[in-house]
């Protein structure tokens, strides 16, 4: 072979090697492209299965905070369907809170396909048409005005035989899963409507109307039914049940009703009755024209565990009460005898609103601590208009002012420093007073038997760190401008107000328990001497001593002092020792 030949050889195997080469890399890349094709419709797949999945028939669906329809969800026409059958006659419901009414008519007529329009509105798949003149009429009323339900199938709709309630908890019937309702109050700040205080499901809560009754307390002179809107309470902690708002909106010629019924279906009679509140004729709003009164609440969460520490409940209202608060709204889940015929020597004395608080469901499991979140929002709507500031706050929590006697004087003192014009809520950080560390020296010498029980007055050492706003932290606020309460801080304001972070030289929330994880590794934090609140120690050991006296037959009280709930035994620790605590200072203020 010449060497011509050999050469030609060598170049045309390189030739052949390189077009290998490129049929592999294509290959490769067709590949690899189809692999990312498989994969990226299967996510398609997966994630039209997450949205659209319809929870009643193929599992659970994905978070919805309204009572409106997702996609792929049917219509559920059953309601006025079932009222009219045998009649030529056009019914329709609210397919959500925007009032963008579907309508159906009888399938007995035939018409146009599935999905068309008509006269402006839109008729849902799987329903035919055949509209009269008098239909579009109807149709076109619906999709312009929203007023609800015709009035002709209004007047076939079951009337309620229940005496309408306020603050007990009611079922709604006819729901798949556990739902109640609690109490209702007129919002007429932004939307005109009727805003319901209940519990339901955390997940795709179930789509229910509102039964609006007019007339009074002793007759009904006629209703009207709108589909309401379901709002789930921001704080539920995942699990299953949530407290939550029902909206019934009052949309154009809708005026505010007596009371309201919150029904699964229109067909059924309805298994609840509430009052409106907060309307024009609420008899605690009667002089509602002077404005509202300069007055301060406070709300507390549910009582649970059969609670009955008697001392601890007197000391919480007495010392509230020195510090400027009026009135107090509590929930009894479950009450001590004690602190029970205690609560009901206040009442009587229109200082405390106690409201019964069984709720059917099972608390930390099915929803957070005795639905903690629906008595928030209840007291909150329930002292609006008739109380300036509503703290909400624990039997264990005080706000102590540092420079100020009184918290509406702290809210005064306040104003003249900053702007608060627009303030809707004011936060104070959570201090720890660890019931593990030893009573104050002055307590554990003294021979007064009341105040030896006070914790306030016993317990004088405090974490040095205090808790950032929004942790732990807790507040006053002005109810008028807020839409929805947390624990610790406002989850929604009305538009154009919002929090203030109270300085901690100005006041901070007193906080009083054991270590939060167990043990007594929390007295081993740098910590200070916080004497703050023995500026009402004459005044407090006066009030509750006094209180004790009087009730102690009537209530079966014990002999004070009373056993404290914590050992004092447990040593203190020693804040001389620099080199184990260089941070730590003692605080000394006493009036």
């Amino acid at each position: 072979m010449s060497v011509g030949e050999r050469m030609f050889k060598s170049r045309g195997g390189k030739k052949l090697s390189t077009q290998r080469s490129r049929v592999l890399r294509e290959r490769a890349n067709l590949s690899f492209f189809i692999v990312v094709m498989f994969f990226a419709v299967f996510g398609v797949i997966v994630l039209t299965e997450i949205f659209l999945i319809d929870e009643r028939g193929r599992g659970a669906g994905v978070l919805v905070r309204h009572g409106g329809r997702r996609r792929g969800d049917k219509p559920d026409y059953e309601d006025a369907q079932s009222l009219l059958q045998g009649e030529d006659y056009l019914v329709y419901r609210g397919a959500g809170f925007d009032y963008n009414f579907g309508v159906f008519v009888r399938e007995d007529h035939g018409g146009p396909n599935e999905g068309d329009t008509h006269a402006g509105a839109r008729i849902h798949p799987g329903h035919k048409t055949g509209e009269s003149s008098d239909s579009l009429r109807v149709i076109q009323e619906a999709n312009s005005g929203g007023k609800g339900v015709p009035a002709g199938v209004e007047s076939r709709l079951p009337v309620h035989n229940i005496t309408a309630k306020d603050g007990v908890w009611q079922i709604v019937s006819g729901t798949r899963f556990k739902f109640f309702v609690f109490s209702a109050f007129y919002d007429g700040r932004e939307e005109r409507s009727i805003r319901v205080i209940g519990a339901t499901k955390t997940r795709g809560p179930e789509r229910v109307w509102c039964r609006l009754w007019y007339g009074n307390s002793t007759s009904t002179t006629h209703s009207a039914s709108v589909a309401a809107k379901v709002k789930v309470i921001r704080e539920n902690w995942n699990l299953k049940y949530s407290a939550c708002f029902i909206l019934c909106p009052l949309r154009q010629n809708l005026s505010v009703p007596y009371s309201v019924s919150v029904v699964s279906r229109l067909r059924i009679p309805p298994a609840n009755h509430l009052l409106v509140r907060n309307t024009e004729w609420d008899p605690d709003l009667k002089n509602a024209s002077a404005g509202i009164p300069n007055k301060m609440a406070v709300c507390v969460k549910p009582i649970h565990f059969n609670y009955n520490q008697a001392l601890q409940m007197l000391e919480f209202l007495e010392l509230n009460s020195i510090l400027g608060v009026h009135h107090f709204t509590l929930y009894n889940d479950t009450l001590g005898p004690q602190v029970g015929c205690i609560l009901q020597d206040y009442m009587a004395r229109d200082i405390v609103t106690l409201l019964p608080w069984q709720l059917n469901m099972v608390s930390q499991k099915e929803i957070r601590t005795e639905g903690l979140f629906a008595a928030l929002n209840d007291c909150l709507y329930r002292s609006m208009y008739r109380y300036s500031y509503a703290a909400l706050v624990d039997l264990d929590e005080y706000i102590i002012p540092r420079h100020n006697d009184t918290l509406p004087q702290l809210i005064k003192w306040l104003g003249t420093r900053l702007n608060t014009r627009t303030t809707g809520s004011y936060s104070f950080q959570n201090a720890f007073f660890y019931l593990q560390w030893g009573d104050d020296p002055s307590i554990a010498s003294s021979v007064d038997t009341t105040e030896i029980g006070l914790v306030t007055l016993r317990k004088t050492r405090r974490r040095s760190k205090l808790h950032p706003h929004k942790q732990r932290s807790k507040y006053l606020c002005r109810p008028e401008y807020v839409v929805e309460a947390g624990n610790h801080f406002i989850w929604e304001f009305v538009p154009g107000h919002g929090t203030l972070n109270v300085p901690p030289d100005a006041a901070i929330l007193h906080h009083y328990r054991v270590c939060e994880f167990g043990g007594n590794d929390c007295i081993k934090t740098a910590s200070v001497v916080d004497r703050t609140a023995y500026r009402y120690r004459e005044r407090l050991v006066d009030r509750v001593k006094s209180k004790w006296h009087d009730l102690k037959v009537k209530c079966n009280l014990p002999d004070l002092p009373y056993p404290p709930t914590v050992s004092s035994t447990i040593p203190s620790v020693n804040n001389n020792t620099k080199s184990k605590h260089q941070s730590q200072k003692t605080v000394e203020k006493q009036s």
